[in-house]
Parts: structure tokens; C-alpha cells; sequence
């Protein structure tokens, strides 16, 4: 199995966030999350049939690097108590990097953590300050070479486009910083304007770019990091040769799960935490997001599951072929399965995209072309008929 664990404080509130999270600077919250988060787990292995083995271990948020290492280790230990290790398994956690210290480094490395990701999301000062989150070049220069030092194989860079006061211009400043830095892989993402969701979004929304310079931005990008040894692996997703997720995308293992991209393709994903999403591939839930309810929830010593999705054979089928698109940019099937599926498909979506040069389709599957890569999005949701069926439904966000 793998898990993701979500661990949602940060002392500042960065204000082009869609994450669920809980802003305060008082730390004495971490030890009693942390109880929590064990008797979750707790929880769930007194259901399991047999001791867990465990693949992957994610650490997102929030800022995990808002708890203490000792804490993080606390973490650790209770969660590999009485579980297996798996195969080749891959621990990682998201850091920020104006709080990542040398001891978080050595004491997740001494855990068997070998994967970080940065928030850098911009280096060009204004925009920082717009969105209040603040790191400059010398201290992602300087958490990113002691990560080096402390033996993390794997390096990401989480970099956003279209945010407020964005241009070209500190596009590419902040693109071609970051290959000098030179991290084995980056998470290039469009960001999400959802102010009816996330209200700080609302102070700086005359500053956003177009959809036209959105795109330039992104067409920029995504030129300077392929022609610097990143190759185009996945939605939003670089990497260069070295790194397993390269490996995993050219030799057709690479997955796509709720915490992204990844080399570990388990049979269950088990989100503990608040906000939480777990994944047994015929069915999601997720957990309660308001953190007095999710505590509430486990003083009763029940699962803190808010929803749920239990998938039909019909979901099961469309899963496979999403899942295809977005992590090896095509997918086949047999003619019955698409005769019973037909009416399922928005062909005319489809036939719309494939007149624009993004796909060639036929009766028996479909090919996401390089110029269509951008929008495979666009090409999942033509599959999608929860989504195109559903004339209430709102976008989240832009796809590109």
C-alpha cells in the first residue's frame, strides 16, 4: 500500500493556496495531530487482513516542515510499527524551503526518505509578495545542496504560471534559475483562480495574466525546460533521465494517483489526516476537512470519512483509459468495449480535438499528439461523462 499523510499547518496563509489548511504559528498543535494521525492509522490496521506493506509514504500539505523533526520521526516510527517495508519503496515529503533545515533533512534521510519536493512556485520578488510566500534564490540554492548532501535522490521544484503579476518576462528569469539549479524534476502547473473556494485569492484578481499570456507562459516554459535536458513526462510534469519517474514514464510504469505522479503503483492508497483521499481503485473517500470535526470523528474511534465514491464497472473501465492518457498519452481498447461504452464518449469533443491537430482517434483508442500534450485535460474529459453529463458543474480551473 502507500500512504498520504496530510499534515496542514503553516504560519502564513500563501494567499494563491487551494489547499486545505489550518494557518497558525503555534506549534504545540504537532504533537497532538501527530496522536491523532497514528490513532487513525491505528484504526485502519485493525481492519487490514494481514500486517501492511508498505510501498510509499507521502508527506504533503500544508507544510510538513512546519513540525518539528523530532515529531516527524515521532510520526514515522508509529506508522512502521508493525508494518512491512515493500520492494524498492519510495518515502517523500513536500518542504518549504524557507523552513527546511538541516536537522528535518538528516532526520528524514536517517527514516529512509529519499524524495523532496520545493514549493519555489516563483522567484521575481513582486509576485512573491503578491502571494505571500517568500524564499529567495540563495536559500533554494542552499536547501536544495544540503538535500544533495544528505543523499536525496530526487529532486522537484513545484513552479506555477499565471499567477498575479506574472509575465513572460519572470517566467523565464524564474525557469531559467531553476535550471541552474538543476533539480531532477519540476511540477509545472497552471495555477487555480477558485476565489468562491479559496476567498485570499479575491485581493489580487486584477493582477492575474489573460488566458493568452497564460499560454505564452506556459509555451515558454515548457521550451526552456526541454531544451535543458527535461523531458515532457506527464500532465504539468518534467523530468530528466536520471530520475525514476523518467525511467517509469519510457518504460510504461509510470501512475497517476491522488498525490500525483508516481513510480509506485499499489494496490491501495490510505490518506490519513484531514482533507485526507483514500484510493482501493473501486472506490475514493475522503476525509473530514475541518480539523475539530476530523478529531471529533476518532474520539469515537471511527474513521473520519466524510464521502465517498464506489466505482461502477462502467467508471472502473473509463479510470483505465484516463489513466493511460495522463501518464503514457494514449490508450487503446478492444471494439465491444468501445461499442459499450459509444454513447458514453463525447465525440464530439473528441472529433473537435483531433480537427485541432491535439489527437488522432479511431474506433479502437486514441493518441495524445505533442502539440495536444497541454491539453490531455482536455482529452480526459472527453471520456468523462460525470463531468460533461452534469450541466451544473463548474471548471475547478483552467486546464492550461
Amino acid at each position: 500500500m502507500s500512504l498520504y499523510i496530510h499534515l496542514p499547518f503553516c504560519e502564513s496563509l500563501c494567499t494563491y493556496c487551494g489547499c486545505t489548511t489550518r494557518i497558525t504559528k503555534n506549534h504545540s498543535v504537532e504533537e497532538k495531530y501527530i496522536t491523532y494521525l497514528l490513532k487513525e492509522w491505528n484504526i485502519y490496521k485493525a481492519l487490514l487482513p494481514a500486517e501492511p506493506i508498505i510501498k510509499e509514504i507521502h508527506l504533503g500539505g500544508g507544510t510538513p516542515t512546519f513540525f518539528a523533526p523530532a515529531n516527524l520521526q515521532r510520526l514515522i516510527h508509529g506508522i512502521l510499527e508493525d508494518s512491512q517495508l515493500g520492494h524498492d519503496y519510495e518515502f517523500g515529503f513536500e518542504g518549504h524551503p524557507g523552513n527546511t533545515s538541516v536537522e528535518h533533512l538528516s532526520a528524514l534521510a536517517s527514516l529512509g526518505f529519499s524524495r523532496v519536493s520545493f514549493g519555489i512556485q516563483d522567484f521575481d520578488p513582486e509576485v512573491q509578495e503578491t502571494i505571500n510566500r517568500h524564499q529567495t534564490f540563495e536559500q533554494v540554492l542552499e536547501v536544495t545542496q544540503l538535500a544533495r548532501q544528505y543523499g536525496f535522490k530526487s529532486i522537484n521544484y513545484d513552479l506555477i504560471y499565471g499567477l498575479p503579476k506574472q509575465t513572460v518576462h519572470t517566467i523565464t528569469d524564474t525557469i531559467n534559475k531553476t535550471i541552474m539549479l538543476n533539480p531532477s524534476r519540476i511540477a509545472f502547473y497552471g495555477y487555480a483562480h477558485v476565489p468562491w473556494i479559496k476567498k485570499a485569492q479575491k485581493s489580487f484578481e486584477e493582477h492575474l495574466p489573460n488566458a493568452d499570456e497564460r499560454l505564452k507562459m506556459y509555451q515558454v516554459g515548457k521550451y526552456l525546460l526541454t531544451n535543458n535536458g527535461y523531458h515532457d513526462i506527464g500532465m504539468d510534469h518534467f523530468a530528466q533521465p536520471t530520475d525514476r519517474l523518467y525511467q517509469a514514464f519510457e518504460n510504461g510504469t509510470l501512475h497517476r494517483s491522488f498525490m500525483g505522479y508516481t513510480t509506485q503503483d499499489s494496490d491501495l492508497l490510505i490518506g490519513l489526516g484531514m482533507s485526507s483521499i483514500s484510493d482501493s481503485w473501486t472506490a475514493f473517500n475522503q476525509n473530514e476537512k475541518v480539523l475539530a470535526k476530523y478529531y471529533e470523528r476518532l474520539d469515537a474511534n471511527e474513521l473520519p470519512i466524510i464521502k465517498g465514491h464506489q466505482l461502477s464497472e462502467q467508471d472502473l473501465t473509463i479510470r483505465k483509459h484516463i489513466l493511460n492518457l495522463m501518464c503514457r498519452f494514449e490508450t487503446s481498447w478492444e471494439t465491444q468495449e468501445f461499442i459499450q461504452l459509444g454513447d458514453e464518449y463525447n465525440v464530439t469533443l473528441l472529433n473537435e480535438l483531433e480537427a485541432d491537430g491535439l489527437i488522432s482517434w479511431h474506433s479502437h483508442g486514441i493518441k495524445v499528439l505533442d502539440k495536444g500534450k497541454p491539453f490531455v485535460r482536455n482529452v480526459c474529459m472527453a471520456l468523462d461523462p460525470h463531468l460533461w453529463k452534469n450541466e451544473k458543474i463548474s471548471a475547478f480551473s483552467q486546464t492550461v
